[in-house]
């Protein structure tokens, strides 16, 4: 295992600095697929919403290796002997590694194309890739070994409970690091706290009984952020355009349609024949050069699609406890009437759509799902959070949220003369005349 000559330093704007002391490490950051993730931003459209939203998956992989780091420094300096100290370089490697096989805005091309970024986390790590060289001048068999931890089958699974658990260091550097680039506050919780209380214990990572309260600081802002950034409304709204931008274009492909203009890697996404090479072409600057060009095609659906991403129009929403079968049809033959495409022009949104909890506890987690947060009592037995923390057991499963139907509001105001009285009142839209008087 070979050290840098001199220590390699990032200042960050979330730990401060960044340490980086392995010549492993280093060659791997300096590697062209892992540069890629500067052209990636780490919360898709966010940035629509929330305007600093700008950070990419180059500075949270860094975090996340930051953090990684100084847990593992912490069990070598106090040399508890659960921690295996042999598996610092995969554990290490697989902290730096574990978000590079994401797409351009991810989430959206992964329901769309139905591509997963951790089987091409795996395709790069095991590929003719730059970083597999690199591992493999290492070790023949560490590509293999990151890719289990990726996978979550690697041997030992404290490595694995380390990069993926309900307490790991990908969560704990995206809360705080998606706090401060959307300036909210509520995301903040106490790292330096934590750390200091993480225990090896028996394979996996524990918590000392005394770090509980941290932890319940943690989880409620995790609640927060969820609840104010990752499920806001109007980041929805520019996700929901996004995908529709994409599942036109595959429409249109399908119907035989001659794009003005579209790069190979594109064309090779949407056909569903995407190599590894064509996939590490693809960053959201080709995305976005894609879709500045597309918004002057003949197709006037797709024009309008990419004009509303590229300039902010997004679609408004209003807001349902329940939607019937019977008011969606109403709806939709409304919009067909005013010249509008129910399947691109309305989304019914519900946030639960997308698997999350705040915090899973033994009795509400299944088999597959990552393990409940285990307290370490004085005596060295162990206990579920749930059990010990009212707050966490009140949060436990906990689920919320209304329906949500966008829509572009601007058409239904264009045509509302040619709605029924009953459209006009679930959207809330007035006739002329009492705009005027209202």
């Amino acid at each position: 295992m070979a050290f840098l000559r001199e220590e390699k330093v990032f200042k960050d704007p979330v730990h401060s600095y960044i340490y980086v002391q392995d010549e492993l490490i280093w060659n791997l950051i300096n590697s062209s697929e892992f540069q890629r993730l500067r052209r990636i931003r780490q919360l898709g459209t966010t940035f629509l919403t929330f305007h600093g939203a700008e950070h990419s998956r180059f500075s949270h992989s860094l975090g996340v290796y930051e953090i990684t780091r100084r847990i593992i420094s912490q069990f070598e300096r106090n040399h508890y002997p659960d921690w295996p100290k042999e598996e610092r370089m995969v554990a290490l490697c697989a902290a730096l590694l574990h978000d590079i096989g994401h797409a351009p805005f991810s989430h959206s091309i992964e329901e769309i194309f139905e591509t997963d970024h951790e089987q091409w986390t795996i395709n790069i790590l095991l590929g003719d890739t730059e970083i597999n060289r690199i591992l493999s001048s290492n070790s023949s068999s560490l590509p293999r070994q990151v890719a289990e931890v990726i996978q979550k089958t690697y041997s030992k699974s404290i490595v694995v409970s380390l990069i993926s658990s309900q307490l790991d260091a990908d969560r704990m550097d995206y809360l705080l690091r998606d706090a401060y680039f959307t300036g909210t506050d509520y995301g903040n919780f106490d790292l330096e706290r934590i750390l200091r209380v993480l225990r090896p214990h028996d394979g996996t990572i524990v918590v000392k009984e005394s770090g509980m309260h941290a932890i319940e600081h943690y989880l409620m802002s995790r609640y927060q952020m969820y609840w104010q950034v990752y499920f806001h409304p109007v980041t929805r709204s520019s996700e929901i355009i996004l995908r529709q931008i994409f599942k036109r274009a595959k429409q249109l492909h399908e119907q035989g349609y001659s794009f003005t203009w579209v790069d190979p890697s594109i064309l090779a996404l949407i056909e569903g024949r995407i190599t590894l090479q064509s996939y590490l072409s693809l960053d959201e600057s080709l995305v976005q050069y894609a879709f500045s060009c597309w918004q002057h095609e003949q197709d006037a659906l797709l024009a309008e699609l990419c004009q509303r991403f590229l300039n902010r129009r997004l679609y408004k929403y209003i807001t349902f406890e329940e939607l019937s079968e019977e008011y969606l049809t109403e709806i939709e033959e409304a919009f067909t009437a005013i010249g509008l495409h129910p399947e691109f022009h309305m989304e019914i949104d519900y946030p639960f759509d997308r698997p999350y909890d705040v915090y899973r506890s033994e009795k509400t987690s299944s088999s597959r799902e990552k393990a409940p947060i285990m307290l370490l009592e004085k005596d060295g037995s162990l206990s579920e959070i749930a059990t010990k923390s009212d707050i966490v057991s009140s949060i436990s499963g906990l689920h919320q949220g209304r329906y949500h139907l966008y829509y572009p509001e601007e058409a239904l105001i264009r045509h509302r003369h040619l709605l029924s009285d009953t459209i006009k009142q679930i959207f809330n839209i007035h006739d002329e005349e009492q705009r005027t008087n209202g």
